[in-house]
This record gives C-alpha cells, sequence and structure tokens, in this order.
C-alpha cells in the first residue's frame, strides 16, 4: 500500500510538472505576435486532461472518511 502512494506521488509530480510546462508553453506561444491557435487549443485540450488525471490522482492518495 505504501509502495502504491509512493508512485502515485511520484506519478502526480511528474503530472504536475508536465502541466506547468504546458502552461508556459501556452503563455509563450500566446504573447508572441501570429498565434497558431490550433496548436494552442491542442495544448490547453491536452493541459485540461492532465488537470484531470492530476485531480483523480489527488482524491485516491485522501483516506476515505466515514461520516
Amino acid at each position: 500500500m505504501m509502495e502504491d502512494d509512493d508512485d502515485k506521488r511520484d506519478k502526480l509530480e511528474e503530472l504536475k510538472a508536465e502541466h506547468r510546462k504546458i502552461d508556459e508553453e501556452i503563455d509563450r506561444l500566446t504573447s508572441g505576435g501570429a498565434v497558431d491557435l490550433m496548436l494552442v487549443t491542442r495544448l490547453k485540450k491536452h493541459k485540461l486532461a492532465l488537470k484531470d488525471s492530476i485531480q483523480k490522482l489527488e482524491s485516491s492518495l485522501l483516506p476515505d472518511i466515514i461520516a
């Protein structure tokens, strides 16, 4: 169980790093003159998919709370 959580935390950090990298790339692309809207759209969709994966992993690391 503990190794599984460690693996999940490692994967979470990888996803967060990739999310930041894509965010920086989008900022770079949109701060210049001509913008490749197709590329920016693809990057934003990928960023959103990463965000979903990050949220799922984060929620799987939270302990179940029985009310």
